[in-house]
């Protein structure tokens, strides 16, 4: 991996391991390169999954006592004592959940794959657990398990599924603390004050290790576990909980928020980094400014800002993990079915360019570091340039033209004999005129951009 990625991703939420087979060997958890590839398989062809923040915290809609910034972390930031937040869980009625319509709308974008937070911050599990009486099926008394309806619809129309569980951070547990430079700075500390007298093992063996166990043993093939915060997890710990992961469901791909440099992929957080990586990655970012539902936030990202940056991350190497934040009554907020239709629509027509292609075999394309400008921490800045991403599959090299050119269009020189080209758009894949030298490609394109966010030339070698 390049340095560059490697500093990125480390101003992450969770850092990407440059060396995660060695880390996992030293660890004592030992696969083979091939063994991790079958499992990563599916995944890395997917490109493009759902992320879904949904808990009892919705039904606040982000708003408290006439403060209306809140989200999923409702409890920590409205400073609501465990009572009162668990006597508020009991009033969660999600009446027009619809499972099958979730899944649906994420086929219809092009989503591969879906992920919905299972317990988040709040300890409150989203499903009918038998560890802790913490769960939403005994305080809302819901008739059906939310998780296993989830699961059931994505088995039946083919996406994968997967599960969050906040790893390192949980309000209703006494003995999870949090900060390693800054005690205490995530925890629950109006119920649970003695932040020094909190054993991080004791919640580790009484509540998260069995409520994984529960989800990998009770709720059919999970694709995906997808942790968060893992916080003051040891090595020994996280070696633990992926060990048993392995046991149970060996094909489940483990996020390396499982912590101390373990799991089979990293995720930088609402940042998309500036190069390419052959190492797995995923960017998980919100289609407005909160992961969950928050009633009053109107900031939604534009459908081509979105479909710029699925473009964007396919072309270096990555997944995209779009998140949605259902309201408390089941439903996804009309205007993110607006973009994720516009997102499929797109997707319709230039799909082939998206899933299952490798990324640029160039990467000037994408800009560089500037020899005057520095970033916040002194480093010299990464200029993007916005032009024109490209990704590849067997034989063939799609261009993603982001800025229309009056010109014809430069790229580098390739290798192999371009046989033609043609826009995916155009149904009729009319040839457009290229010029082929080893200084490099000018491609000549109608006036008009098919898309006005992305529009995609595919230039087809010789066999």
């Amino acid at each position: 991996m390049k340095t560059s990625l490697r500093t990125l991703l480390a101003a992450s939420t969770l850092l990407l391991s440059p060396s995660v087979s060695l880390a996992q060997e030293s660890s004592g958890i030992v696969e083979t390169p091939e063994q991790q590839k079958e499992r990563m398989a599916w995944w890395k062809e997917a490109k493009f999954g759902m992320f879904i923040h949904w808990g009892a915290y919705s039904k606040a809609g982000g708003e408290w006592n006439g403060e209306t910034d809140h989200h999923e972390w409702l409890q920590f930031t409205a400073k609501i004592p465990l009572k009162e937040y668990t006597e508020f869980a009991k009033t969660f009625d999600p009446k027009n959940f619809d499972p099958d319509a979730w899944v649906t709308t994420a086929k219809n974008t092009g989503m591969k794959y879906m992920i919905i937070t299972s317990k988040h911050h709040d300890g409150i599990a989203m499903y009918d657990s038998k560890v802790s009486d913490h769960n939403i099926m005994k305080l809302a008394g819901l008739e059906k398990d939310p998780i296993r309806q989830l699961a059931e619809a994505c088995r039946k129309q083919g996406l994968k599924f997967g599960v969050y569980y906040s790893l390192g951070r949980d309000w209703q547990d006494p003995d999870v603390p949090t900060g390693k430079y800054k005690p205490g700075w995530r925890s629950n500390l109006i119920d649970f004050p003695d932040e020094k007298g909190k054993v991080f093992n004791r919640y580790f063996k009484r509540k998260a290790m069995p409520q994984v166990r529960e989800l990998l043993t009770n709720y059919g093939p999970i694709d995906v576990m997808w942790f968060d915060t893992p916080e003051l997890i040891s090595p020994a710990e996280s070696k633990e909980m992926l060990e048993m992961i392995r046991s149970i469901q060996p094909d489940c791909i483990v996020n390396q928020r499982v912590g101390n440099d373990l799991g089979d992929y990293g995720t930088p957080e609402q940042t998309i980094p500036p190069e390419a990586s052959s190492l797995p990655w995923e960017t998980c970012m919100t289609l407005n400014g909160h992961w969950a539902w928050n009633k009053a936030d109107e900031k939604w990202k534009p459908a081509g800002s979105l479909i710029r940056n699925l473009v964007d991350i396919a072309s270096k190497g990555g997944n995209y993990l779009l998140n949605v934040g259902p309201t408390g009554d089941g439903i996804i907020p009309e205007p993110s079915v607006e973009r994720l239709a516009a997102i499929g629509d797109w997707l319709e027509i230039n799909g082939e360019s998206i899933y299952n292609c490798g990324p640029t075999p160039f990467g000037a394309e994408l800009g560089s570091f500037s020899k005057t400008e520095k970033d916040k921490k002194g480093k010299p800045k990464f200029i993007t340039t916005k032009e024109w991403r490209a990704t590849t599959q067997p034989g063939k090299l799609y261009i993603h033209v982001l800025t229309w050119p009056s010109d014809p269009l430069e790229i580098p020189a390739v290798d192999q004999k371009i046989a033609r080209a043609y826009l995916l758009a155009d149904s009729e894949q009319s040839s457009l005129e290229i010029a082929q030298t080893d200084k490099g490609v000018s491609i000549t394109l109608p006036d008009q951009a098919p898309n006005p966010n992305a529009s995609v030339i595919c230039l087809e070698f010789t066999k």
